[in-house]
């Protein structure tokens, strides 16, 4: 799987966890959602996200060539 298939899962997943975290135990976890959302628009504009560089770094291919 590509970084940036990785990177759509992982983000996926913590958004829908912190909805749910912020349902059903304490409506501060929207702000991580918020945070989630904020670091995606910035990386459309700066093609820069730090889980990227996460994942990188344990060795996940790019598809872009």
């Amino acid at each position: 799987m590509s970084i940036e298939r990785y990177l759509r899962l992982i983000a996926g997943f913590f958004i829908m966890l912190s909805v749910a975290l912020g349902y059903w135990v304490h409506p501060a976890w929207f702000l991580f959602t918020a945070f989630v959302g904020l670091n995606l628009f910035q990386s459309a504009f700066t093609n820069w996200c730090p889980m990227m560089t996460f994942l990188r770094k344990l060795g996940v291919e790019s598809s872009e060539r």
